[in-house]
């Protein structure tokens, strides 16, 4: 063939080189010539030497390029010394992978083969061989199609590619019940009116921030959707919709409920090293820039998936399809959570430029920052600590403004009703999504009990056995539980006693550090004594908050295994509620110390509380402990969220993936002819993160909503903070699901589960919390209590001389007195509500005390009852179920029952028409004459006969 490629044109080069001089021709025309020459050859090459893994689509694919390779069985193998082993990449056709009586598992017969001629492997490595080879056998037998592989470019790792037919989908369909879209249309109720205008306009102004994908275009038709049945496959789409039938039954592939029960028991003990399913492209973007032409993949990429987009709404319904109802809903919660927090945003940065507008205006600071009072003040610490002025502490008096002050309390009323409303707006967002995606008849089945569980109850029948007593329907009791609950008791009340343990350890670092930096003789450093102190303990209590952290999920989760839940749902549940016991006592107990135990149990000077006889218990700056307690909570919050939230998930999961691309490099060195290979799809995703659950992404987000909610009435700025972290945490976690990690089994789910519970915990415990807040650690209340009750014209004037006890110097003990006063004192103040020392009862607690506490705990009981009075009215007028989607449901119920009516009818129908037909086919033959009869007596036994009724 080349031959004759090559002979025509040198025929027309001697022609043309008759007929014209050579020096006619330019340099162009002979590098035009030799390209016309070459050109043929090159593609003749080009077809020899085609690549093979192009007709697979690097992987995506069996090698007949028709079959999609639906999931993948990871297994690590020994080569013989000699050199390769004898490569499994599969080289049967369709019919062997079929067939599963004469050859169960294709390649299977090669590696025989194969293993006669190598040494004997141990026997530890032939039970897994035996072990993958049953498994597998089962997968044939149940109808999947498999495919080896053993050629790759991971050094001693093999895999196993399942394509599960339409004929398994659809079986798996039906045992899944998955509604299906029907022939049959209908119009979706639409607003009219007024609420019509007002929805397009919305629409018109939103246009710019919808993703561009057809999902989350507004429908005005539905599809009636029905449970699957083989039976009933006639009342589905047409032949021109079977992209709609594709479309729904595409997640089957993953829910595999009896088929891969044992996978997971198998991975446990190494036989398999990974089991997942493929990416559709992945990242193929880089490599494959036409496979990305027109996938549901290079949509997510593209929208949802990338930083520039953080403006846009997720498109909710494309990351089901690829992921599944449980990973689309727990993005459409993160969604609903951001937008909700964009209202609560705006009002906290209302309230804090309220209070940095009114802060020269603020009575009470400014006559702690007037030096014409010459307050003095008691020593902050025993011997070293001297006399010190109230005018000293006016920048902290100032910025407590900011935070405390009478908005606050709206502000506090406000977050507890934008939690209620919040649960509600995520209650019909979920119903709505139920109905979109066919959940509403959906109810979760008994789950398979977890291999875990059965083995251990098969361990208990063979000791039952060997007793000699019955073993029928055998099952774990709390008294086979009792050892492992009772050291779950034990376990956490340990963690949360060495919580408190470091909590406590850090005040008296508090303690001391303040101590020792009161011995500076300068006075810039005596007055930067409390913000250095309360800084550095802050950064402390966050480097061992996200320490321990890592720490209690890793014991959380082993406590959970030793008690061996029987269903995977149990496991997750209790696995959550200690999870996020063990955090939530991690990451508020310092928050609980500066807002409720600070300063409480000081004592008074002369009479002051000592820790260990030395360390004397730290108080409260003169403008109260909320500043110190806003610091902490800022500090705390954005540190988890920049360095766990945002660091970890992106720099942990780079490490790991740059480790393993070290090690597999190390390896591919070793081996020329493995490195020089294309890597397939299944090996770049074996090469990424595990998924490991959404008990991480969920647990981070519920520990930010009580940052936002239980402490708000401190710092208003965190839902500011908390939604400029979302926007970012979306697109983060999209990027990490798509890029970062292997594609997780879909898995159906109509709520989230149990942490709805938990967020409605919480926002019943932030409105108790803040009632204490703006209570207890706030001067809200001793504000209002001496405005009505103390105050001679009617305003704030005296406020702080009235909130100061008086001391005189010759009361201190002995060795606590100042050992170098900078002035001669007769009298020093601290804050508190006590008799002064000319008193009769010099230094008892007053009765203005008792008057203060009466009105905190009366703002308390109020607070409380009339927030959680007013939650649960908007809990009670907001339905749960929109008006609209009630309608739709009730209205699919009767369609539904319209179709099967008319299909027995038609049904009906058919059968009285093929009756008719047979009788008058019969009249016409008994019409018949004799002879005829007679002649034609073979065609009469053709005839159909049917019972006459008599």
């Amino acid at each position: 063939m080349i031959s004759i490629y090559l002979s025509e044109p040198k025929h027309r080069l001697e022609t043309t080189k008759t007929t014209q001089p050579w020096s006619a021709w330019c340099p162009f025309d002979c590098a035009l010539i030799i390209l016309l020459l070459l050109t043929p050859c090159f593609q003749l090459l080009n077809s020899l030497s085609k690549n093979p893994d192009a007709d697979c689509k690097y992987g995506l694919y069996f090698r007949d390029g028709k079959r999609k390779v639906d999931y993948i069985l990871v297994y690590h193998y020994k080569k013989s010394s000699a050199g390769r082993t004898l490569t499994r990449r599969s080289q049967h056709n369709d019919a062997g992978a079929r067939s599963t009586k004469q050859d169960p598992l294709p390649g299977k017969s090669l590696q025989m083969e194969m293993g006669e001629s190598e040494p004997h492997a141990d026997c530890h490595e032939d039970d897994k061989r035996f072990r993958r080879e049953e498994y597998e056998g089962n997968l044939v037998e149940a109808g999947l199609e498999l495919e080896h592989d053993e050629d790759t470019k991971i050094h001693g790792v093999g895999f196993v590619k399942i394509h599960a037919p339409w004929n398994v989908l659809c079986r798996e369909a039906e045992f899944l019940k998955l509604k299906m879209p029907t022939k049959k249309m209908y119009q979706i109720n639409q607003t009219h009116g007024l609420l019509k205008k007002i929805n397009s306009v919305i629409q018109k102004i939103t246009e710019p921030i919808q993703p561009k994908v057809a999902e989350h275009k507004p429908q005005t038709v539905k599809r009636l959707s029905y449970p699957f049945s083989r039976e009933k496959q006639h009342l589905e789409t047409s032949r021109k919709h079977d992209e709609v039938r594709l479309s729904s039954l595409e997640t089957v592939n993953n829910h595999y409920v009896f088929i891969f029960q044992g996978i997971t028991s198998l991975l446990a003990n190494g036989v398999y090293s990974a089991a997942y399913p493929l990416h559709d492209v992945s990242d193929l973007g880089m490599h494959f820039p036409r496979l990305l032409s027109d996938t549901k993949q290079s949509l997510i990429c593209n929208e949802w998936a990338s930083y520039g987009v953080f403006y846009k709404y997720q498109p909710i319904d494309l990351v089901r399809k690829y992921f599944g109802e449980k990973i689309g809903l727990y993005f459409a919660w993160l969604g609903v959570y951001t937008q909700m927090l964009i209202p609560a945003s705006i009002v906290g940065i209302i309230v804090f430029l309220y209070g940095c507008a009114t802060v020269d205006e603020n009575i009470p600071s400014m006559e702690m920052c007037d030096e014409r009072n010459n307050i003095t003040m008691c020593p902050l610490c025993d011997r070293t600590c001297s006399y010190w002025k109230m005018s000293s502490a006016c920048a902290t008096a100032r910025a407590s403004h900011l935070f405390d002050n009478p908005a606050t309390v709206f502000f506090s009323v406000f977050m507890a009703l934008w939690a209620a409303t919040f649960m509600e707006h995520w209650k019909r967002k979920q119903m709505r999504l139920n109905y979109r995606w066919d959940l509403t008849g959906f109810e979760e089945e008994e789950a398979h009990p977890r291999a875990e569980y059965e083995a251990k109850v098969l361990e208990k029948s063979l000791r039952k056995e060997h007793k000699h007593k019955e073993t029928d329907k055998e099952k774990l009791t709390w008294k086979d539980r009792f050892p492992a609950y009772l050291t779950n008791f034990v376990g956490i009340i340990f963690m949360v006693g060495l919580t408190f343990a470091i909590v406590f350890g850090v005040i008296i670092y508090r303690i001391s550090t303040a101590a020792a930096l009161a011995i500076s003789a300068t006075p810039s450093g005596r007055s930067s004594v409390r913000v250095t102190v309360t800084a550095t303990a802050v950064i402390i209590n966050l480097v061992v908050i996200i320490f321990l952290d890592e720490v209690y999920g890793c014991i959380a989760r082993w406590l959970t295994q030793i008690e061996v839940p029987k269903t995977d749902k149990n496991f997750e549940e209790r696995l959550i509620f200690k999870a996020f016991l063990l955090k939530f006592v991690n990451a508020y107990t310092p928050i609980f110390y500066v807002a409720f135990f600070k300063g409480r149990f000081v004592g008074r000077p002369g009479d002051y509380v000592y820790i260990f006889h030395s360390f004397r218990m730290e108080e409260c700056a003169p403008g109260g402990c909320l500043m110190e307690l806003c610091i902490q909570l800022s500090i705390i919050m954005l540190g988890k969220q920049l360095i766990q939230n945002n660091l970890f998930e992106i720099g942990i999961p780079k490490m790991k993936k740059f480790i393993r691309y070290m090690k597999l490099k190390r390896r591919r060195s070793l081996d020329h002819e493995e490195h020089m290979k294309k890597k397939q799809r299944y090996e770049v995703d074996y090469n990424l993160e595990p998924f490991s659950g959404l008990t991480p992404e969920y647990m981070e987000m519920i520990i930010q909503f009580g940052f936002v909610t239980l402490f708000v009435a401190s710092f208003p700025l965190a839902p500011l903070f908390a939604l400029l972290n979302n926007i970012i945490e979306i697109r983060l976690d999209a990027k990490k699901f798509v890029t970062e990690l292997r594609r997780p089994v879909a898995v159906r789910a109509k709520d989230i589960g149990i942490w709805y519970n938990i967020l409605r915990g919480i926002g019943k415990l932030a409105v108790i919390i803040n009632a204490f807040v703006i209570s207890f650690t706030s001067d809200f209340i001793p504000r209002l209590v001496y405005l009505y009750m103390y105050s001679e014209n009617g305003t704030m004037h005296g406020f702080v001389n009235h909130t100061l006890s008086s001391f005189n110097v010759s009361d201190f003990q002995a060795g606590t007195a100042p050992n170098d006063p900078m002035e001669l004192v007769l009298f020093c103040r601290y804050k508190d509500y006590r008799e002064p020392p000319w008193s009769e009862n010099k230094y008892d607690i007053s009765k203005d005390f008792w008057a203060v506490l009466a009105a905190r705990l009366a703002f308390v009981i109020v607070f409380q009852n009339l927030v959680m009075f007013m939650s649960d009215f908007v809990d009670w007028i907001i339905p749960d179920i929109p008006k609209d989607i009630s309608q739709q449901i009730h209205k699919e119920k009767v369609l539904m029952v319209e179709v099967f009516m008319r299909e027995e009818q038609g049904k009906l129908q058919m059968l009285e028409t093929w009756k008719d037909k047979d009788k008058k086919k019969g009249e016409n033959c008994n019409n018949h004459s004799p002879r005829l009869s007679l002649s034609h007596s073979g065609s009469l036994s053709s005839c159909h006969s049917y019972p006459v009724d008599v």
